[in-house]
């Protein structure tokens, strides 16, 4: 019998159903230094453009990023993030889809979501009172990511890297409940690659589908990361595209609803092939 109460992830202009199809969260990084393609869509028109091709190979939604995120990275302030950020309204204006934006800061989401955004992908692994505030005003989408840290709450706490998460996972979205957030408007994602080893990440790809609820969304981003390097032997981010799709599989398979990739063209097939294989059959015999 067809679940009369699908899950849902839907804020401002979007709402996502949990069921035969894996959305695709193409990535757009306006940064000078991303390890995968930092510098290539730094100039507005360039970044419009690669947006617009991206929503023509399939995508469901976009990432915009103005901070790298790679090991090793130095954060810029909000200021500089927003002022990267500076053409994020054309950009809104240009696609037909969903956008989200990954900051750690709540000065940034606030001027994304006012510039059009949908989605705040927050990666500070810690959401603070100002991020939360903004998400229950404003009504968008949130994605609460799992982030270690020697410096954070959740290093080692309760074990290994999969029973952490779990309780970082059940704790945070008490408290984001408790503020008056809906459900619907939050997403979970393991954040594969934020300080974790490459058996961590495997870990985590492992029991995705232990730490997955049934009613809220699952977001899987491990386009071209390091761990798919070191397990296959190519040392070029962006040669690590064929990695990435045959991760897609294993994700689907493991019960993501969201994949974040740089190549939408490549994952697309893949995606489209694993839906058939494991969504499609679940939705026909439930």
């Amino acid at each position: 019998m067809r679940n009369q109460n699908p899950t849902r992830f839907s804020g401002n202009h979007f709402s996502f159903v949990r069921g035969r199809k894996t959305f695709l969260m193409g990535i757009l990084n306006l940064t000078p230094d991303s390890f995968s393609d930092g510098g290539d869509f730094f100039s507005e028109e360039k970044a419009i453009d690669h947006a617009l091709e991206m929503q023509q190979q399939g995508a469901d939604l976009i990432d915009v990023g103005a901070m790298s995120t790679r090991p090793g990275s130095e954060p810029v302030s909000a200021q500089e993030e927003i002022r990267r950020l500076s053409f994020l309204e054309k950009i809104c204006r240009r696609l037909v889809i969903p956008v989200s934006v990954d900051t750690i800061y709540p000065e940034t989401a606030r001027y994304a979501v006012a510039a059009g955004a949908s989605i705040i992908n927050d990666v500070s692994g810690a959401p603070s009172d100002g991020m939360a505030e903004l998400v229950r005003e404003s009504g968008c989408g949130y994605v609460l990511m799992y982030r270690r840290s020697e410096q954070g709450k959740y290093q080692t706490k309760n074990g290994g890297v999969v029973e952490d998460a779990a309780f970082f996972f059940q704790e945070n979205l008490a408290r984001l409940l408790s503020l008056g957030i809906r459900k619907e408007q939050l997403c979970l994602d393991p954040g594969f690659g934020f300080a974790k080893n490459t058996e961590e990440n495997l870990a985590l790809l492992r029991a995705s589908d232990q730490l997955r609820r049934e009613d809220v969304f699952w977001l899987s981003a491990f386009s071209r990361k390091r761990f798919l390097g070191e397990l296959t032997g190519v040392a070029q981010a962006k040669d690590r595209d064929p990695a990435t799709a045959a991760v897609c599989v294993t994700a689907i398979q493991k019960g993501a609803d969201i994949l974040r990739v740089h190549n939408i063209s490549l994952c697309r097939q893949a995606t489209v092939l694993a839906d058939a294989v494991y969504k499609q059959r679940n939705s026909k015999e439930g």
